[in-house]
């Protein structure tokens, strides 16, 4: 009986892989996207400036890239879409011209930052290569990994070659790059609406599970999503904890001391205008900061501005 069930259960689990479009028929090929225990900060998800999904009448896959970053639990979401802020500004209007109801809290300063920030795109053309593609990396983030790889987006052969940029927005340091690659016989075409790449066309990238070259440029990004959360999930990265504190401006003139006491020694006279760099170490409303000549010491945190 017991082991009746799990064939049976096995047999369930091979339909449900089939169903999403994603894959050959053999469950030991099926992607799945990997789950973190914790999350690791807030991101965004943005668009690259190429556009280059509308040459194959696909959606953007910001839409995409979100489903995954859910589905891992690894990052809280923020919305940085055009229609997200749209939204966002429309509801801050109408608040501010009392149209909202008393208590409705909303107002400046709610914003949740994002820590990180990822893009997805697709290789360099390699102008060598057949079929109808096209790339465009950022900045040439990837270095020497985009001259090894055909890449792009092949309409002939139905092959994908796409990256993906993870970078901490305070520090602009990449965490991770991680290109993914899938062609037409990775994908089982027994279906493709229901399951995970349903998820898709709630999200509004339906043309990615409803088309071959679109499922093809899916089953990439995943490829290239599995091998980030690989590298978030060894480098367990604290964007907050890991960058150093904002930079603030002298709004009002003041001394900086050698310890947290307006008697003590005097480092250096402070003029308005000037900024300082905290270490993130107070006492009260006291900052242990330095200067831009590396002078180090302690000023009252009540003449600082944030530096713009």
């Amino acid at each position: 009986m017991f082991e009746n069930a799990s064939k049976n259960r096995q047999l369930v689990s091979v339909a449900m892989l089939v169903s999403i479009g994603i894959g050959s028929v053999n469950a030991a090929e099926q992607p799945s996207i990997p789950t973190c225990a914790k999350k690791f900060g807030t991101l965004a998800v943005l668009e690259p400036e190429n556009k280059w999904w509308h040459q194959y009448q696909l959606e953007s896959p910001e839409a995409l890239i979100k489903v995954f970053v859910s589905e891992s639990k690894c990052f809280t979401l923020v919305d940085r879409s055009a229609a997200g802020s749209k939204a966002m500004d429309a509801e801050r209007a109408m608040a501010a011209s009392g149209d909202l109801r008393g208590g409705s809290n909303l107002g400046k300063g709610q914003k949740k930052a994002a820590d990180y920030v990822i893009v997805p795109d697709i290789v360099n053309k390699n102008e060598k290569s057949g079929g109808k593609s096209m790339g465009g990396l950022l900045g040439g983030a990837l270095g020497g990994i985009a001259g090894v790889v055909a890449g792009g987006v092949s309409m002939k052969s139905k092959t994908a070659d796409v990256v993906l940029t993870l970078t901490d927005i305070r520090s602009s340091e990449i965490i991770s790059t991680q290109q993914g690659h899938a062609k037409k016989t990775d994908i089982g075409w027994g279906g493709g609406g229901g399951g995970f790449m349903g998820a898709f066309a709630a999200a509004g990238a339906s043309s990615y599970s409803n088309t071959e070259i679109g499922q093809v440029v899916t089953k990439a990004y995943a490829d290239a999503f599995t091998k980030m959360v690989s590298d978030v999930q060894e480098a367990e990265p604290d964007a907050k904890a890991n960058n150093v504190s904002q930079s603030v401006t002298m709004a009002k003139p003041g001394k900086m001391y050698d310890k947290p006491d307006t008697k003590g020694k005097v480092v250096r006279d402070l003029d308005p205008g000037m900024t300082l760099y905290p270490s993130g170490e107070k006492e009260g409303i006291w900052w242990k900061a330095s200067d831009e000549l590396g002078n180090e010491g302690w000023v009252p945190s009540t003449l600082f501005g944030l530096a713009k």
